[in-house]
């Protein structure tokens, strides 16, 4: 899978995404969807290849692989960037095949007893996996937020976070619930230990975006742009191949969330994101202006954050059932 520059595709897909700044799960992503189109065509190269050919796969994911509306855009928006930033090719428009039907699911969200049925299970876990539980909870983060979330962002004396780069490339500042700043602190003390160990050894790095660290050379060892929530071991960054601590591992918080919410007895399926469903949900019973939770949440449109007002304990217009006024006279 080569053309004329004998660099090989996947290579150059890898180059053209960081050029572009994105994250490594992009490129991870793009790279794996340029293979399953190549090795769905027989291993044709897509300089032979069209738009006839995309919209055969998407129209392939969507009926034999039943894919969901979200995991076809990620792909048709990898293989435009495959021939307008890696190939230089114009294509036809893309947009005669089938989509799947997109289901409009309401957010599932805990009641307060079953957040803090949750909370104390994590609790008694060995980890960081509370406290992070707290922040996507009492923050409203999303889980790759609390993940990427470093020590600089951290505001003690105006008890926030800043939230920087998120979805859609956008800052915002949430809140800091005042009981987590004496467990946060404590954390970060843990923390700072274990960096000034790998500092000791010869280590102490961290990634940092936007090749900052070209610009900023001796920032990447600094104390305030180390991960408030590191890796427990040190790992090769596929970057530049330097052993790093890089930030916890997000599909173990998952496990561990999901798991502890099935041996806890909660009946909901539970995963991160709920929390922040329920952080939302919690903020609009206790009357919070709509336009509040939205700047908290970082949604665009106010109408992604109405959705919430849907799964509130009376809805949202708290209509009561008029079967409640003959079953109990």
């Amino acid at each position: 899978m080569k053309n004329n520059s004998n660099i090989p595709l996947l290579e150059q897909i890898r180059i053209a995404v960081r050029l572009k700044h994105y994250s490594l799960r992009t490129e991870e992503a793009y790279i794996m969807w340029a293979k399953r189109y190549i090795n769905f065509h027989n291993k044709k190269h897509p300089l032979q290849m069209g738009a006839d050919d995309i919209v055969s796969f998407l129209t392939f994911l969507a009926i034999e692989r039943h894919v969901s509306p979200a995991t076809q855009g990620q792909a048709l928006n990898a293989l435009l960037f495959l021939y307008k930033k890696v190939l230089k090719k114009d294509i036809a428009p893309i947009s005669d095949f089938v989509r799947p039907k997109k289901k409009k699911k309401l957010p599932i969200a805990l009641t307060q007893a079953e957040v803090q049925t949750l909370l104390s299970a994590l609790k008694e876990c060995k980890g960081s996996y509370w406290l992070a539980a707290c922040f996507m909870y009492g923050s409203g983060l999303r889980l790759m937020e609390c993940m990427r979330l470093r020590v600089m962002n951290i505001d003690f004396n105006h008890k926030c976070l800043h939230i920087l780069n998120a979805k859609g490339g956008k800052d915002r500042i949430v809140t800091l619930p005042d009981e987590l700043v004496p467990y946060l602190q404590n954390h970060l003390s843990r923390v700072k230990i274990l960096h000034e160990r790998d500092l000791e050894d010869g280590f102490g790095e961290v990634y940092l975006p936007y090749a900052l660290d070209r610009k900023y050379p001796y920032a990447k060892t600094q104390w305030n742009w180390q991960y408030v929530f590191p890796s427990s071991k040190r790992s090769n960054d596929p970057r530049d191949g330097k052993e790093k601590r890089h930030h916890f591992n997000e599909r173990a918080l998952q496990r561990k969330i999901t798991q502890v919410a099935r041996e806890a007895g909660l009946e909901k399926h539970v995963t991160c994101h709920t929390l922040r469903h329920s952080f939302a949900t919690h903020l609009l019973e206790r009357g919070m202006d709509i336009r509040t939770v939205q700047e908290q949440l970082g949604h665009k449109d106010v109408r992604t954050t109405q959705i919430y007002t849907h799964v509130l304990n009376r809805g949202g217009n708290a209509v009561i059932s008029p079967l409640s006024g003959i079953l109990f006279q």
